[in-house]
């Protein structure tokens, strides 16, 4: 769910006001299948039948009322791929002269998926698995449809990048005046402030780019429960910890579903982490409070 710039042509925003957003189902720009083509898969659209249409269709109706407003003036599209190696891809298109406009593509598998069947894959990403079979990760979300969590962060990438609730930075490395959400807790766009940083941490998979042993798992989420970040994937970066965060709120304080990771040995609970019980990430939901304005 990599927030990755891409470059197409795109209409005007003025001949997409008249549609909503879940009814701007294109085929991916070319870009996005070139890049998969470049990385040896063989990505193909994805027709949606009448239920997935509905599912989209619904997902999109349980958006914060920001995300709505701002999909309505910059979602250019949405697609639907087949032999996707990632979740989602939200790509910033060209648009000329006119307002900055998005496509959001989307692993059509996701529409089979529960949040809770979709987030324990991606959990268990996180790990290696061979030789340590006393221990499982899973993740209880509820048993919605996996692509309203999607759909939910991936327009947080959109609105974002909008708003501006993160600042805009051209190179990773650069410091630059924070927002107030990142002030205090991210010092670069993939560093954090030093009390958030940990050597154990450091070495989980969307920080260090590999997966460590399972065994690991009950530690990870215990020293996770220190910092303000709502999820490993959430350490990723300041857009990430923004589209997690909000993600994580929205299911539960809004939609009244269960979130939070549980570490199981032997099939004994062993470890959980629950985000919205973080105090320190409780202090900082005041800054959603925009997502909810009417």
């Amino acid at each position: 769910m990599l927030f990755l710039p891409t470059w197409s042509f795109a209409q005007s925003g003025d001949t997409l006001g008249k549609s909503e957003p879940y009814e701007r189902v294109k085929i991916a720009p070319e870009s996005v299948f070139k890049m998969f083509r470049e990385d040896g898969m063989k990505p193909v659209n994805h027709a949606l039948t009448t239920v997935e249409k509905d599912k989209v269709r619904n997902a999109f109706a349980h958006l914060p009322p920001l995300h709505q407003r701002i999909l309505k003036q910059h979602l250019q599209s949405i697609s639907f791929m087949d032999n996707m190696p990632n979740t989602a891809l939200t790509s910033l298109l060209e648009s000329g002269s006119g307002p900055t406009m998005f496509n959001i593509t989307f692993r059509a598998g996701l529409l089979d998926e529960t949040i809770s069947e979709w987030a324990t894959w991606k959990e268990n990403t996180c790990f290696k698995l061979e030789g340590q079979g006393s221990y499982k990760v899973r993740v209880e979300g509820g048993k919605m449809d996996a692509l309203l969590y999607v759909l939910l962060h991936e327009a947080t990438h959109v609105v974002d990048a909008v708003a501006e609730v993160t600042p805009y930075s051209a190179e990773k490395d650069s410091i630059v005046t924070p927002t107030p959400y990142t002030k205090n807790v991210w010092r670069m766009v993939t560093v954090p402030e030093d009390p958030y940083i940990d050597s154990l941490l450091e070495q989980t998979r969307f920080r260090s780019g590999k997966a460590i042993p399972i065994n690991l798992a009950p530690d990870v989420y215990r020293k996770l429960a220190k910092t303000p970040f709502p999820s490993l994937y959430g350490m990723a970066a300041w857009s990430e910890d923004l589209a997690e965060l909000v993600s994580v709120y929205h299911m539960t304080s809004k939609l009244n579903q269960p979130f939070h990771v549980v570490v199981t040995k032997d099939n004994i609970e062993v470890a959980r982490f629950e985000p919205m019980k973080n105090a320190l990430i409780r202090q900082r939901l005041d800054q959603l409070s925009s997502f909810y304005k009417p």
